[in-house]
């Protein structure tokens, strides 16, 4: 009878361990099919900007539209391609150094949709970086925030866990963020941590357009004392800014943010 106990014992280990297998070899094969797949992208638009994206960060001076006239914007190169492909797409995120370089989705009928779809809208773990559904990208909006996976492997929005130590915004504390008609640069000026339970923590998605001044002030304001540290800037009402959102594992149902102000 023991013999018997312990040989069903083992098949179940086995075909546990089996089934445990199965599943991560699926999320690692998958993972490498959207990262190569982002690669590709990220490279084509590359090498389509290779002319006409500035090489640094341009000043306040210096104009970065891609326009023919200055009422008829029209897409920069690469944007136009990948706007051909998913005209979900609505700009481009990066932070140099990173593995933070993909495409931005909105999709204000299903504000979710690319949570868990990637580019090409198949089912995908890791989904998309995606705008919040009330954001207008264009005009702009004072706010625009930006949702991404904290994924194990360093890929989507896990590059931002760094940016609670102050070293790292030391070293880099610029974002790219482009529309399909303009180059945009912002610098992070605050980085914190909340709770995205209902009645909890704070709601900075919501802030999109402030009705006023003080309605501005307040929300820059509550970012930087919920911010790790001070970065020693503080945006001005009629600055835009981004807000870039991921999943945080040190409370219940955690968010780490990273917001930054456009300076470009």
């Amino acid at each position: 009878m023991k013999k018997i106990v312990f040989t069903v014992t083992v098949v179940l280990l086995v075909i546990a361990f089996g089934v445990s297998a199965f599943f991560v070899g699926n999320y690692l094969i998958e993972g490498k099919q959207q990262e190569d797949r982002y690669d590709q992208l990220a490279q084509a638009v590359s090498e389509a900007q290779a002319a006409t994206r500035p090489t640094a960060a341009p000043t306040k001076d210096s104009s970065t539209e891609a326009t023919t006239s200055a009422t008829e914007p029209t897409m920069i190169p690469g944007y136009e391609e990948l706007y051909k492909e998913n005209p979900d797409t609505v700009g481009w995120l990066k932070i140099e150094g990173t593995k933070l370089n993909y495409p931005v989705m909105q999709t204000p009928e299903d504000p979710q949709f690319y949570l868990y779809k990637d580019f090409d809208k198949k089912d995908s773990k890791r989904g998309c970086v995606f705008a919040w559904a009330a954001a207008d990208l264009n005009e702009p909006s004072d706010n625009i925030t930006l949702f991404g996976h904290n994924m194990a492997d360093g890929t989507m929005f896990a590059a931002l866990n760094s940016y609670t130590n102050k070293n790292t915004w030391d070293r880099n504390s610029l974002i790219f963020f482009d529309t399909l008609t303009e180059y945009h640069t912002y610098k992070i000026f605050a980085v914190f941590k909340t709770s995205a339970n209902v009645g909890e923590g704070f709601s900075y998605h919501q802030f999109v357009d402030a009705d006023n001044e003080a309605e501005f002030d307040e929300f820059v304001k509550t970012c930087k004392d919920l911010a790790f540290y001070d970065t020693g800037i503080t945006p001005k009402y009629g600055d835009k800014l981004i807000c870039l959102s991921t999943c945080e594992y040190s409370q219940d149902n955690g968010r780490l943010v990273v917001a930054a102000v456009r300076i470009t």
